[in-house]
């Protein structure tokens, strides 16, 4: 098993930034690869951001260009940069770890973008 804990999260005006924390803990040996996904109120959850052990990351184009990950693989850690915020980002935020084809998840942290 993998415990997820996100921090981070919060209330931003529009423009703003914030940034997003995952610590992993448990059985993290094998961890492949550590992510982000968010859910907003009436719609699926979706991928953000992700990030291998050997550093390739892979954004939704909703992001891609505002938002930053990178992975403390010495630290079981990944982090999300959000930078140029909108009210559309508006969500719960994942924190996502992927192990021998396992998903595991954070509970989420709520990022909320005022207009």
């Amino acid at each position: 098993q993998v415990q997820l804990v996100e921090s981070g999260g919060g209330l931003v005006q529009a423009g703003g930034s914030l940034r997003l924390s995952c610590a992993a803990s448990g059985s993290i040996f094998g961890i492949n690869s550590m992510g982000w996904y968010r859910q907003a109120p009436g719609e699926q959850r979706e991928l953000v951001a992700t990030i291998t052990s050997g550093g390739s990351t892979n954004y939704a184009d909703s992001v891609s260009g505002r938002f930053t990950i990178s992975r403390d693989n010495a630290k079981n850690a990944v982090s999300l940069q959000m930078n140029s915020l909108k009210s559309e980002d508006t969500a719960v935020y994942y924190c996502n770890s992927r192990r021998y084809g396992i998903d595991y998840w954070g509970k989420g942290t709520l990022v909320t973008v005022s207009s």
